[in-house]
């Protein structure tokens, strides 16, 4: 599962070097910067969910789980003013992430909040409970994107 996720990790390294030389604080950069993070949070969570299938020691997961927290922690910076669709880069990013703020930083509060707790439960034992807190993150993590993600 590692591997899996190294391998997606250089890749959208890699990738993310192939698409165009662009400072790293205009909007354009920003955009692309958190599109790679979320796919790296869909990697980490779909490695998670196939540790959890295969009944895996939660050891295997707790890298994959504080990185998947520490990505939640940083999901509110990734969406700078600036940086929907005004900024010329396709984004599935609604501009009410912008005119509703105080909503969504509640909805990325509960996602980080969340994916704390599954790190925390990565360092245990309790495999019932971390499968079960996989759902938590899961579904705070969809509550986001139900209300901010265009289709």
């Amino acid at each position: 599962m590692k591997r899996i996720i190294t391998a997606a990790v250089v890749g959208l390294t890699c990738m993310a070097g192939l698409t165009g030389a662009q400072a790293p604080d205009t909007p354009a950069a920003v955009i692309k910067g958190r599109q790679a993070g979320m796919m790296l949070s869909g990697v980490a969570m779909a490695s998670i969910k196939a540790s959890i299938d295969a009944q895996q020691p939660l050891a295997s997961q707790r890298f994959g789980a504080r990185s998947l927290a520490r990505w939640a922690h940083a999901v509110p910076g990734m969406f700078p003013a600036g940086s929907g669709g005004e900024a010329g880069v396709r984004t599935n990013a609604k501009d009410d992430i912008w005119s509703d703020r105080a909503g969504f930083e509640a909805k990325a509060a509960a996602y980080a909040a969340a994916a704390d707790r599954l790190a925390e439960l990565a360092a245990g034992e309790d495999a019932e409970a971390f499968a079960a807190q996989w759902a938590e993150v899961r579904a705070s993590c969809q509550a986001c994107h139900d209300i901010y993600k265009a289709d």
